[in-house]
């Protein structure tokens, strides 16, 4: 019995010695906006390239949904927001601390590959029979509507009407607003230029610059954050030159 409970325990030893060490690196944790999941992916991998005591843990979704989040408790050490609103309401409530602009884009049109409405230029949105906007609670939806306020001032009253007859669908963020798209569900939908660019199944269309609208992306450490030292270190990081090349190569502006 003496023999085989020994036995046992050096087994269980050899076993655990197997399993490999364990991850002692600290975990930070960042929220950030749907149009940032290609970009942060790539940004997170460089920092713990540059930080290997550091584990980036990567959470997306729109910008609103992370904000409700975060409000009703959900620990976090970063929050990037697609826009300034959602970020400065926390700030407001004393969830996040100071937020500082990281980078910036535009929008644009997208049309499926097919191109079943045969449209050629933003003014043919009207040709569309199913577009699909983000909603109005998402921060592209808010940037979606200040463009068609604008083309509806200078193009006329009938254009935003028709516009409005032929919405078929309101998304929660930007990526379920490319994916109706790209899925052949709608003939053209407005979202970041980012999000066209790393996307194969859209043609992608210009909006003159007279409509067009420059979206901001702040950022922000959590007042509570679990790992404030760590979330500090990756916010500074956003501002160095490998991250803001990092950025434009994916559609962002600097905002260096």
């Amino acid at each position: 019995m003496r023999y085989l409970a020994t036995r046992a325990l050096l087994l269980s030893t050899l076993l655990l010695g197997c399993s490999g060490s364990v991850d002692s690196r600290t975990r930070l944790s960042i929220f950030a906006a749907s149009s940032l999941t290609d970009s942060f992916q790539d940004l997170a991998s460089e920092f713990e390239a540059q930080n290997p005591s550091i584990a980036v843990e990567l959470a997306f979704a729109g910008s609103q949904i992370l904000r409700l989040q975060i409000e009703q408790g959900a620990s976090v050490d970063l929050f990037a927001s697609a826009n300034q609103k959602h970020l400065q309401e926390l700030v407001d409530d004393g969830y996040m601390g100071s937020p500082k602009v990281f980078a910036s884009t535009d929008l644009v049109m997208i049309v499926p590959i097919a191109n079943p409405a045969e449209i050629e230029t933003f003014q043919d949105l009207t040709r569309a029979s199913r577009i699909v906007l983000g909603n109005e609670f998402s921060p592209i939806g808010l940037y979606t509507l200040e463009v068609l306020e604008r083309a509806t001032a200078d193009l006329g009253a009938s254009f935003g009407s028709v516009v409005s007859e032929r919405i078929t669908s309101l998304e929660n963020n930007v990526r379920m607003v490319r994916a109706k798209v790209e899925l052949g569900e709608a003939d053209a939908a407005l979202v970041y230029r980012p999000d066209a660019i790393t996307s194969s199944g859209v043609l992608t269309l210009p909006i003159p610059d007279a409509w067009n609208v420059l979206a901001d992306f702040p950022v922000a450490v959590s007042t509570e954050a679990p790992n404030g030292p760590e979330a500090a270190l990756f916010l500074e990081f956003l501002s160095s030159p490998e991250a803001q090349a990092l950025l434009t190569r994916h559609g962002f502006v600097s905002a260096s």
